[in-house]
């Protein structure tokens, strides 16, 4: 007779596994990794970098334009439309229904992107 919880003796050695595993990188990461890399820190080193140029303000509290933001969710908003496309190619062969669907839906996203350009969203000012 087998033991009631030999269904589950897999996942139980999956779980020690991936314990085991996170255990061992972080000793690895804490213990071994200071004594291989060289501990050379230059003043070039140090300075904020982003984006290609230095830092134009100094702290975490500066404020960001609107713009950041309208920028940010014209791209969330764009991102959304990609991510319906798939599902619709995939179910695209089976259903043609579904065509007139996405077309709705891909005009409506352009009344949207065509507002937005003509308010300016998209151009990014200094």
């Amino acid at each position: 007779m087998a033991h009631p919880a030999s269904p589950f003796l897999p996942v139980l050695i999956l779980l020690l596994v991936a314990a085991v595993t996170a255990i061992a990188i972080l000793v690895l990461s804490g213990k071994v990794l200071p004594l291989l890399k060289p501990n050379n820190p230059q003043e070039a080193k140090l300075r904020p970098y982003e984006c290609g140029v230095p830092a134009q303000q100094t702290g975490a509290r500066h404020k960001y334009s609107v713009k950041f933001y309208l920028t940010a969710m014209l791209f969330i908003l764009f991102d959304v439309e990609a991510a319906f496309l798939l599902p619709w190619a995939v179910t695209y062969k089976q259903a043609l229904w579904t065509f007139a669907a996405m077309l709705s839906f891909m005009a409506t996203l352009l009344v949207g992107f065509i507002y937005a350009w003509g308010k300016g969203a998209f151009e990014w000012e200094r």
